[in-house]
């Protein structure tokens, strides 16, 4: 069982069976093993990172019935091809941002201001997604599209900031490949949904 916070007693057998087996595939003897347990709340940074994959799909199965924008989701052979494109592209920030998770379970890496750091990053990238997503279902998107691009560029300064600031220095090659993944992944899947808004769906309009 998972640890609720206010209480100091270790991980579950389980649990620090799974961290440890990990820290022993890993190697990375010259890093200290966080000894921290997985709290409740300690989920919450996972639970968001998968929030707007599910979001994204229950908004696409509500909104087919609801918006003749979305009709083609009623038929697989009807799907553009962004939608594939964001379904893989998703899936590799995913495993990326998951794994990135778990390493931060094992070792200690993260300092407070990093953490902080992350939190402005994931905050200005959610703005993103929300904007993204009012502009799929009215029928002028492009009245957003200024606003778009503009908080993709702040999403953009921040994660650069926390790349060079932090990551760039102190980071293993296998913990750059996991943030590689989440970054390049969920900035693939935007380009992508980009596409579909502003190019594919403003052509039929």
């Amino acid at each position: 069982m998972l640890v609720p916070a206010g209480t100091t007693r270790r991980n579950s057998p389980l649990i620090q069976y799974l961290l440890d087996k990990s820290a022993q595939w890993l190697r990375f003897d010259d890093l200290p093993r966080n000894q921290r347990p997985i709290r409740l709340t300690s989920l919450l940074s996972l639970t968001l990172l998968f929030l707007p994959g599910i979001l994204f799909v229950a908004a696409l199965f509500w909104a087919k019935d609801v918006n003749p924008y979305f009709e083609w989701f009623n038929e697989p052979v009807n799907f553009p091809w962004q939608l594939w494109a964001i379904g893989i592209c998703g899936t590799v920030a995913t495993l990326g941002g998951a794994g990135d998770w778990w390493f931060h379970k094992i070792y200690v890496t993260v300092s407070p201001k990093e953490h902080h750091s992350h939190i402005l990053a994931l905050g200005a990238g959610g703005f993103v997604f929300v904007l993204m997503a009012i502009a799929s279902w009215i029928d002028e998107p492009v009245v957003l599209l200024t606003p778009v691009v503009v908080m993709l560029i702040i999403t953009v300064v921040l994660i650069s900031y926390d790349e060079f600031a932090f990551h760039i220095r102190r980071c293993k090659p296998f913990e750059t490949l996991l943030h590689r993944m989440l970054v390049f992944g969920n900035g693939a899947a935007f380009l992508c949904w980009l596409h579909w808004l502003f190019v594919t769906r403003m052509s039929y309009v």
